[in-house]
């Protein structure tokens, strides 16, 4: 049967009234697949260290994730030893699992057998471990990428599926840029895939190029004609190119998808992926549209999730995101404000309090560390270590002490650097000393220690009071960096707010044999200063532990490896 828009339009008509009359226990679950830590961390400049990479793995199991693409194994040794210790620590976590289950580690591999090799010692340690591997099937990626034939395709997928079904783990198949490809092609390369092996049949919208309509089409299409396709999922993964990567992903779910690939805040390559927090959260408030339930998904972690990533890529969210944005449950207008006040409903079709969002003014410079503890396990901070308590409760008093009260969007703030102290830096911050003002030349005189606690202190000027700071940073670390974005938030807004700054940097030298990477860093703190030194000592210790790893966190004054 040949591929048919209108026949697919009527079909959602039909399917769509049969719907309105069924009921909920009837609703197919859908499973969430994160991809941020693979695609997503492939954004420019968003690159993870390894307790990072853990941290937020940790998170995705709390927040209810099914599936989590840990990364790409055969990338690197890091990203593989960072996929191998989530599927060892994250893999078999049951805390707030709803499903019963604990969260599928995946890694991607490429349709080559020493990439499922590598990928399934990486992920196999998981008591639940899946191996997605793809491979192009749009005629341009054919002629010009791979510059094979229809018929080698089709060969090397059912030779690559079958090699990483016998290794006994899950297997997914993606057809590289589906969206472009032709569908009764595709239909020829999934039954292969299915008759191999894979039992999730992802289709990806690689360059972000349909529109919804001709992506839920597509998805009912092969779902009607491929061989084998009632009895597997197929997946959806959407790319943000024209803005339209949930509007499709919600259209591939309508039309029979029982797999949402995302990313949390939509992070990834080019314009991002589909958001984890606009899939779950549209379904949820349009239940009643949808065939589909993601009710294993603890909505109340969105938030600390999404600021959670945030904080760690350097990649900030933009004022008016959807659902994790600052301005989206604000009101300004005195039009909306009053309404507001009569009923929230009237301009909010969801609570603040479902994401995570709370505001709460209850803790201050008197408040002990019992009332802190207790207050971090009501926003979901139940399995913190003694020092990592330790830590957050000295900040906490540090920021008490310069203001009347630490709202939960401070204590979110300072929990995100208390959850990284075992990080394994190479260089720890200790004391920042600046002299500035009119007609004076700034400086700065900084303090750090090194990993055996050795403290070095050395003294800089600049062109501004930042740039003191950084040179003598620089001079103590040996190390020379050039900054590619700073930027300044406020975690409040207020005047006494905590100030949170995300860098990127480069290294000052290269090397000849690839291009520079950028290493994002942040920092928090109640001055600016100090938060822009502890931000550029986070991205310096990724850019160390990155560019040398054989020379890993011993260093001898002014910053040489030995």
């Amino acid at each position: 049967m040949p591929f048919s828009r209108k026949l697919w339009s009527e079909r959602r008509l039909v399917t769509s009234a049969a719907r309105a009359l069924s009921s909920s226990a009837e609703l197919d679950k859908l499973v969430i697949f994160d991809t941020t830590l693979r695609d997503g961390e492939q954004s420019p400049g968003a690159t993870l260290n390894t307790a990072e990479k853990l941290a937020i793995a940790k998170q995705l199991s709390r927040l209810g994730v099914d599936v989590c693409e840990a990364g790409f194994p055969i990338a690197s040794p890091g990203d593989f030893e960072a996929v191998k210790l989530i599927a060892t620590e994250v893999g078999p976590m049951m805390e707030n699992r709803t499903s019963g289950k604990p969260m599928q580690i995946c890694g991607l591999a490429r349709a080559m057998e020493g990439d499922i090799e590598r990928c399934y010692d990486a992920v196999s340690p998981a008591p639940l471990h899946r191996i997605h591997t793809f491979l192009a099937t749009s005629d341009l990626h054919l002629e010009h990428k791979l510059k094979i034939s229809r018929a080698e395709c089709i060969e090397q997928v059912a030779k690559i599926v079958k090699f990483a079904k016998d290794t006994g783990a899950d297997i997914e198949f993606s057809p590289e840029d589906a969206g472009r490809s032709e569908p009764d092609f595709l239909v020829d390369v999934l039954a292969v895939a299915i008759e191999a092996g894979a039992t999730t049949l992802n289709i990806p919208d690689t360059t972000g190029y349909t529109l919804g309509s001709e992506y839920g089409d597509l998805i009912a299409y092969l779902r009607d004609n491929t061989p084998g396709g009632k009895a597997v999922i197929f997946s959806t993964h959407c790319h943000n190119d024209l803005g339209l990567a949930t509007a499709n992903t919600l259209a591939g779910v309508m039309n029979g998808a029982r797999q949402a690939e995302v990313t949390l805040n939509g992070i990834g390559e080019r314009a991002g992926n589909t958001a984890l927090e606009e899939v779950v959260m549209a379904i949820k408030t349009r239940q009643h549209l949808f065939p589909v339930h993601v009710d294993d998904l603890d909505t109340v972690q969105i938030m600390r999730s999404s600021q959670m990533v945030s904080h760690y890529t350097g990649m900030l969210v933009q004022r008016n995101k959807a659902i994790v944005g600052q301005n989206a449950f604000a009101h300004e207008a005195g039009i909306h404000q009053d309404g507001m006040l009569k009923n929230p409903l009237t301009y909010e079709i969801m609570t603040p309090e479902s994401v995570g969002l709370k505001t709460s003014l209850v803790l201050g410079k008197h408040s002990g560390r019992a009332a802190v503890q207790d207050r971090l396990q009501d926003l979901g901070y139940k399995d913190l270590s003694r020092d990592q308590l330790n830590e957050a409760f000295v900040q906490f008093k540090a920021i008490a002490d310069a203001k009347s009260t630490v709202t939960d969007a401070d204590l979110e703030a300072i929990m995100t650097d208390a959850e990284l102290i075992d990080a394994g830096d190479v260089w720890n911050l200790e004391h920042v000393y600046i002299t500035s003002g009119n007609n004076l030349t700034p400086s700065a005189t900084v303090t750090m220690s090194d990993e055996d606690g050795t403290h070095y202190t050395d003294a800089a000027v600049g062109v501004g009071s930042v740039d003191a700071v950084f040179k003598a940073i620089e001079r103590i670390c040996g190390v020379g960096f050039v900054l590619d974005n700073f930027t300044v938030q406020s975690v409040t807004d207020s005047s006494d707010a905590l100030g949170r700054v995300t860098v990127r940097i480069q290294p000052a030298k290269p090397g000849l044999d690839a291009e520079p990477v950028t290493y994002s860093g942040y920092g928090t703190h109640i001055d600016i200063l100090v938060a822009s030194a502890r931000a550029v000592v986070n991205a310096v210790n990724k850019m160390l532990l990155h560019e040398r790893p054989e020379h890993q966190r011993k260093v001898e004054f002014p910053g040489k490896l030995v």
